[in-house]
């Protein structure tokens, strides 16, 4: 092989391997340039894509404006009895768990020194009694001076109140209820020494029953004497059951800690049905608005100050300002910017644009 015919062969050879190499790369940028050639722009992508949302027609509806707190139940009327006096418990008289009657006897401890006291005392009355009668005879056929008259009534007077001290006495040797009510779990027995520190039982009146709960101090203005309120609580097969009560006292000072207002009202119980003790939550209703255009809160999109909402119009989305009135937990009443009958997004608002292609996926389509 000549010379020349050799550096052919090797030209060939290297134009070859430079080929191998460089046409991969030239592929690729060529299969990219074809693919954003045949890609369509942002614009059109926009215009053409579909959201699935969800959606509602705006209709009038009655919108509470509510005050929600928490609360608790308190008895009408509670107290820890123990006997005035001191002394051995020589009766019991109450079963635990059960009602009673005002004045009910239910417990004694022992007056026999007491009793026996009185008895000597009223042994001495008629003696008493027959020196007086004697002394107005006497006095009136001036037979004895006006003094002496005044000694023996004064004596009279001195006897008649020894024996109602040691009535009194006698008294605080019986513990007596104070009011109807629920006797609770005794913490004596008989034979044991009670002093007037001594826990005999609790006494507690749950018909009718109270509802204690706190306010902000901004809504003070707003729950008064009179005021019905609702509060829920779990009942025995665990469900939630509502129930009505009426305002009957208000604090008369903020608390400067929490910054609330302590409110109490009251529920019949007449069943005796709820327990004090109990934990509820409670709603207070300021006012209520009939006909009331609103929307879902989620719904409305906070920008610049203003309240934009998403309404949909032949399966598009179009922006809308509103101005806004009440506010409930879930929904929000609308002043200006809808009427009855326009359909809302309530669902991916944060996605949407002006002119967007949206489909609505639940029944207020």
């Amino acid at each position: 092989m000549t010379k020349k015919a050799k550096w052919s062969v090797i030209v060939l050879i290297g134009l070859f391997i430079a080929g191998m190499i460089v046409y991969p790369k030239i592929k690729r940028e060529m299969t990219v340039s074809k693919s954003v050639a045949e890609a369509p722009p942002p614009a059109a992508v926009a215009r053409t894509q579909v959201l699935i949302i969800q959606a509602e027609v705006i209709k009038p509806q009655s919108l509470t404006d509510k005050i929600i707190s928490t609360g608790s139940t308190i008895p009408d009327e509670e107290v820890d009895l123990s006997f005035e006096s001191s002394g051995k418990i020589i009766a019991i008289y109450f079963k635990e768990g059960t009602h009673v009657k005002e004045g009910d006897l239910l417990a004694k401890i022992n007056d026999k020194p007491l009793q026996a006291q009185l008895k000597k005392l009223e042994a001495e009355v008629p003696l008493a009694t027959d020196r007086v009668y004697r002394q107005r005879t006497l006095l009136e056929k001036d037979a004895v001076s006006q003094e002496a008259f005044e000694q023996v009534t004064t004596e009279y007077e001195k006897l008649m109140a020894d024996i109602e001290l040691v009535k009194a006495n006698i008294a605080q040797t019986e513990l007596r209820a104070p009011f109807d009510g629920v006797i609770g779990l005794r913490s004596v027995s008989e034979g044991a020494y009670a002093t007037p520190s001594t826990q005999i039982v609790k006494l507690t009146r749950i018909s009718p029953i109270k509802i204690e709960f706190s306010i902000p101090e901004n809504y003070a203005a707003d729950v008064a004497d009179g005021t019905s309120i609702v509060f829920r609580m779990e009942g025995a097969n665990g469900l939630m059951h509502d129930y009505r009560a009426t305002v009957y006292a208000v604090e008369s000072k903020v608390d400067m800690e929490t910054r609330t207002l302590r409110v109490r009202a009251t529920y019949p119980n007449t069943n005796e049905t709820i327990q004090p003790g109990r934990y509820l939550s409670v709603e207070v209703t300021k006012r209520e608005i009939k006909d009331a255009l609103a929307v879902p809160s989620e719904a409305i999109i906070p920008e610049m100050g203003k309240s934009i909402i998403y309404l949909y119009k032949g399966g598009e989305a179009y922006p809308q300002e509103i101005i806004t009135g009440l506010r409930t937990e879930s929904r929000v009443q609308v002043l200006d910017g809808v009427q009855a009958g326009d359909t809302v997004i309530t669902t991916g608002v944060m996605q949407l644009r002006t002119g967007m292609k949206v489909d609505i996926d639940n029944l207020n389509k």
